[in-house]
């Protein structure tokens, strides 16, 4: 914090203030806390509560999440950032009337007050002996704890850890469990009997099937206010936890906290207005999303009028800004958005160079830097900024090396760090902050900018200064701007004379995505990953290369494949790829009613169709998301095959769906090429022995070895055993078998889940930048591709630009308005979009 004075006493307010309220918690993070308290949040304010979310932490996604169940500002409650004495006042605060009312809105002040924690009860800040935890926020507010556990790899241990949990420290009172990811009715009641003895009741259960989990990105959830379908998704929530939770008592829980005896902070007690209502400009929208309404809210009661703009679709500040704040976000993943909006920017830096009152904290640094990635951002600053493996998350305490526009030399303030990116150079010559011992940031007179997030009910001094300097500033400017859309764009690949035209060849079902790629284009056509080979791969190919003197034998690769997945070796084929699988599959068996479920990979119905069987389609529908409908399949059909993760779709399909395939009689062939790329292989059917089933699973794509060819079947022991008879002998190579004996093994698995979760990231990128550009893309894709409608000619015009994409017009069901795209890292994804915005605009 600043200084104590900063914190003047409020005026009184009748003692004793009764506020139910209630903490979500879980032994640790993953159990289902965001889940479940945002859950609870919809479902009272649904049956006509007035909700106020809280967040223990300087987290800023989750109240998005809380704002959007509760339909007032989501808070944020850290002892870190605005010191112990503070959480009471601001947990009134943040139940109190919402001021300016928001039309729509529950206005008045709450009934009710769910507090959500962070990672485990009582895990805090490093060293800090519980500081900072959901435990210590608990305690100092004395409010009864609701622990969340995920039961789905226990059952009587849950008694024993719930115990553990409550007794560990007398002042935190656990008053209740709901269990999570439950298997079944019976896992349930054992764990409810290992609870009972504690005289802890048992709220609820929810299913390993209910959750509605909110997608991951690179710094965790995606923020609500960028998914169209939370407020469905919410909906869906609210009923599931109305039915399952008994919302009765967990009311006479809260209503059971003792009543609070602080003052409610009210920001107008913090600053002194200043003359004039200077206008400060607050980023906002899709990419700036992190803000904590306590900034705003100091801003207001020190006399300016806060104007919410976009930097990704208002092209010029709002009128007669005196002043800008640019809070944290995702410019990294909007980055193609925000560089293309070229008047903004412009006028930006102008006002920045002028000297209007700029503040910026980890996403504005980022914003007014030169470039991220390689992207153009403002250019305020001179440095770069780039995306890096690592991420920075931490309590910090900053300290003012020099006098800037919001510090005064000498001067502390609690912080924290949350990013992935890296800037280059660090700081300016005159930093921001000092932390531990370093200079960081970028400041002066009229700037400051870096990394750090700071809570400014903590340091309202900081709301001040900005809103002194506003008031001393001349409003800026418009600019009179106009940037040519070769200046716009970024350096993009030289088109090759020699690279040849757009194929002309009829459509047919053997187009493959390496016939895209021609000398000097960006492969964004091939769904293999550019992830260099790890070195054991590298010297167990080595290893295959050098031993293939001898005619290969897959019984130990076959071996280690049945070990992985938990099946005996007479259930496992190694196949010369999953292309060789499809063709022993056309052959194994007289089929008389095939059927392939489109769009799909093409060469199951290429290789029916050469064995001589007349293939029978079943379309999914884009109206339905390409989701597959097990009613549209024929009961005739004694041969379904269908890809999951589907290509080109990327449309992960639920296992119930697909067990509702199988029949007596039935083979249903699951291709799971590209479920290595989803993170836990969720909704994979490789460890689940069923009559009928068959998985193809292939090392191609996530491992990049295409030129390998190595895979492998796994399923219904008779089936296998028809496929076996019609393999030639010694159709895997030494080295492919090699590869798949090493990619069976425990180091395997975790660098896949690596890959795994990084082609998550990536394509979060991918993802988000075509919906800044307006481009559809098939929803919640899983596999390490997307499916976009980017309109007819789109291929064509991306390939003149320099990117070769996947033609989707050669799938069944999918015509030239569509195509696929692979994921790739950051950098090029965006390239691809800063062009895509100038040669299909």
């Amino acid at each position: 914090m600043v200084t104590e004075s900063d914190r003047r006493p409020g005026p009184g307010t009748p003692a004793g203030s009764a506020l139910p309220r209630f903490v979500v918690a879980a032994p640790a993070s993953g159990h289902g806390k965001t889940t479940v308290a945002t859950g609870l949040m919809a479902a009272l304010a649904r049956s006509g509560h007035v909700v106020s979310g809280h967040k223990v932490g300087p987290d800023y996604i989750d109240p998005g999440y809380h704002a959007l169940a509760t339909g007032r500002p989501g808070r944020n409650l850290d002892p870190h950032l605005v010191g112990e004495h503070l959480l009471e006042p601001l947990l009134l605060h943040g139940a109190g009337p919402v001021r300016p009312p928001r039309p729509g809105t529950p206005t008045g002040a709450a009934d009710l007050a769910v507090i959500e924690g962070v990672m485990g009860l009582y895990d805090g800040q490093i060293g800090g002996e519980g500081f900072a935890s959901t435990a210590h926020v608990a305690a100092v507010t004395r409010t009864p704890v609701i622990l969340v556990v995920d039961i789905s790899h226990a059952s009587r241990t849950i008694g024993a850890l719930v115990h553990g949990i409550a007794a560990f420290d007398p002042a935190v009172r656990v008053a209740g469990v709901i269990l999570n990811k439950a298997g079944s009715q019976r896992h349930a009641d054992e764990v409810r009997r290992s609870i009972e003895p504690l005289g802890i009741p048992v709220l609820g259960v929810l299913s390993r099937d209910d959750g509605i989990v909110a997608p991951s990105r690179h710094l965790g959830l995606v923020p609500a206010q960028e998914r169209e379908e939370a407020a469905r998704a919410l909906d869906r929530l609210a009923a599931q936890v109305a039915e399952r939770i008994d919302l009765d008592t967990v009311l006479e829980l809260a209503r059971s906290a003792p009543d609070l005896t602080a003052t409610p902070w009210d920001p107008r007690d913090h600053v002194t207005p200043v003359a004039g209502e200077p206008v400060v400009a607050v980023a906002g929208g899709r990419a700036f999303t992190f803000t904590y309404a306590e900034t705003t809210e100091l801003l207001a009661a020190a006399g300016c009028r806060v104007e919410v703009f976009d930097p990704l679709t208002d092209t010029e500040l709002p009128a007669g800004t005196q002043a800008i704040y640019l809070g944290g976000g995702f410019p990294e993943v909007h980055a193609a958005g925000l560089t293309g909006n070229n008047a903004l920017r412009e006028q930006l830096r102008a006002a920045v160079a002028d000297g209007i009152p700029t503040v910026a904290e980890c996403a504005g640094l980022l914003y007014l830097c030169q470039s991220v990635d390689d992207v153009p951002m403002i250019g305020a600053i001179d440095a770069t900024a780039v995306m890096t493996p690592r991420l920075t998350l931490a309590y910090r305490t900053g300290i003012a090396g020099h006098d800037t526009l919001l510090t005064r030399a000498g001067e502390r303030v609690t912080a924290h760090e949350f990013h992935r990116t890296t800037v280059q150079p660090v700081h300016g010559q005159v930093p921001a902050w000092l932390d531990r011992g370093d200079a960081i940031g970028f400041a002066g007179p009229t700037l400051h900018a870096s990394y750090l997030h700071t809570h400014w009910a903590g340091a309202p001094v900081l709301a001040q200064r900005l809103a002194d300097a506003a008031a001393a500033a001349t409003p800026a400017a418009p600019v009179d701007w106009h940037v040519s859309v070769a200046e716009s764009a970024i350096s993009q690949p030289k088109r090759d004379s020699q690279r040849g035209p757009e194929p002309v060849e009829p459509v047919d079902l053997t187009w493959h995505g390496d016939a895209e790629l021609s000398e000097g284009l960006v492969d964004l056509a091939v769904n293999v990953s550019d992830e260099p080979h790890p070195e054991w791969l590298t010297r167990a190919l080595h290893d295959g290369l050098t031993g293939s003197t001898a005619y290969p034998d897959a019984r130990v690769a076959q071996k280690a494949v049945a070990r992985r997945h938990g099946r005996s070796p007479a259930e496992v084929l190694v196949t010369s790829g999953a292309a060789e699988a499809f063709t022993l599959l056309a052959r194994a068996r007289a089929w008389s009613h095939p059927v392939v479920v489109h769009p799909q990979f093409t060469e199951p119905e290429v290789a029916l169709t050469t064995a001589g069987h007349a293939v029978h389609r079943v379309q999914t529908r884009a109206e339905d998301g390409f989701r597959l409908d097990p009613d549209l399949v024929p009961e005739a059909a004694d041969l379904v095959v269908i890809g999951n993760p589907t290509n080109p779709t990327s449309v992960l399909h639920p296992t119930t769906a697909l067990r509702r395939l199988l029949r007596p009689g039935r083979v249903v062939v699951v291709d799971e090429a590209f479920m290595d790329a989803v993170p836990g292989e969720r909704a994979s059917l490789t460890s689940t022995p069923m009559p009928g089933l068959v998985v193809l699973r292939s090392l191609t794509k996530l491992w990049a070895i295409p030129g390998i060819r190595a895979g492998y079947v796994v399923g219904d022991g008779e089936v296998v055993a028809d496929l076996r008879r019609q393999q030639p002998p010694w159709s895997v190579s030494g080295p492919a078998l090699a590869a798949v004996l090493a990619t069976a093994g425990d180091e395997a698995s975790a660098e896949a889940e690596r890959r795994a979760r990084l082609v998550t990231q990536q394509r979060a990128v991918l993802v988000d930048g075509l919906a800044e550009l307006g481009v559809p893309v098939v929803a919640a894709p899983t596999g390490p591709f997307v499916l976009a409608q980017a309109g007819a000619g789109a291929h064509a015009r991306l390939r003149a630009a320099g990117f070769a994409v996947r033609r989707a017009d050669t799938f069944p069901g999918l015509d030239d308005t569509w195509v696929r795209i692979a994921v790739r890292r950051p950098v090029t994804t965006r390239s691809l979009l800063a062009a895509w915005r100038t040669v299909l605009s």
